[in-house]
């Protein structure tokens, strides 16, 4: 019985300390050390090896992230658990992330940012968190952690969601038919949605236009969510105000991609967050402490959601 992790290296041998103080007799192997493969029972990954099936006795695959777009679970076995990433790290890094981008979308820094570069000393009215409208599409581990957040700040808070929930403190709106009111009331819409077939390209022009005029774009999900070229259309034509952007397709954008330049696109390359080493590592054992026991795993995938 053995543990093979495919991801980042640095963050490997820090699981590899981690995993030999809390399962002495678990083997660790990171890719591509020679290994055994019938050994391997468990494997953590961000794109696991192309055949899984010279893994025969392989009992679990864990996601090193909150979300598994990028894997192509047609070619994951049926019978095979997914299990992504939810830990504290994670979680407290996406939070203060969505924080710092409505605070400055709220206190316009990006056009200070451009008034320091061209010299230029003028004070704009503030505009209160009171009277700034923050919604969240996603409304899972991520989405409820940065709207808990947010609250203290003072913004009314509205989230959307595929499934109805209840958040004490914010307006929850669910499916289809209630997309139109919740972004009717988003001065900034935050994307923290999984990226899956009914969500790619979501955000396009069709959304764009029944959002205020002049509003505002964070997107902390996935480059897939956005139609870049109906973003550029909506700030130019003023129906969008900004847009901080966490991720792009493809990352990075291509050197002659409008996004690099707009004066009202804000690039971070994909930093918003990332798990833990401490952090991830404890929420894999805890996993296999469950799996020993026969009990539900968390963050086990859906796989008629892809989530």
């Amino acid at each position: 019985m053995a543990f093979l992790y495919k991801a980042e290296p640095v963050r490997g041998e820090a699981w590899r300390r981690i995993f030999a103080d809390r399962r002495p007799g678990l083997p660790f192997h990171i890719w591509p050390e020679p290994h055994d493969p019938a050994a391997i029972r468990y494997l953590a990954a961000w794109i696991p090896p192309e055949d899984l099936t010279v893994y025969p006795n392989l009992e679990v695959l864990f996601c090193v992230a909150a979300g598994v777009d990028q894997l192509d679970l047609s070619r994951v076995p049926l019978d095979l658990p997914v299990v992504r990433m939810i830990e504290p790290e994670l979680i407290s890094g996406m939070a203060e992330y969505v924080c710092w981008a409505v605070l400055s979308l709220q206190r316009e820094m990006q056009r200070y940012l451009q008034d320091q570069r061209d010299r230029r000393w003028e004070a704009r009215p503030m505009r209160a968190a009171a009277d700034t409208r923050v919604g969240v599409m996603g409304l899972g581990n991520l989405g409820r952690a940065v709207l808990a957040r947010l609250a203290p700040f003072g913004y009314p808070l509205s989230g959307w969601s595929r499934s109805r929930q209840e958040i004490p403190g914010v307006t929850c709106h669910a499916g289809a038919g209630e997309l139109p009111a919740f972004l009717a009331n988003c001065d900034v819409l935050v994307c923290l949605l999984p990226l899956t077939d009914a969500t790619r390209g979501i955000l396009d022009a069709r959304l764009f236009a029944q959002l205020p005029m002049g509003a505002a774009l964070v997107n902390v999900g996935r480059g897939g969510h956005l139609v870049a070229p109906d973003l550029l259309a909506a700030l130019d034509a003023g129906r969008l105000s900004a847009a901080i952007l966490d991720v792009t397709d493809p990352e990075p954008p291509a050197p002659d991609d409008p996004l690099w330049s707009h004066p009202r696109v804000w690039l971070t390359p994909h930093i918003a967050s990332a798990t833990g080493h401490r952090g991830g590592a404890e929420a894999v054992l805890a996993n296999l402490d469950r799996h020993d026991r026969a009990l539900p795993l968390t963050g086990l995938v859906d796989r008629t959601r892809g989530y």
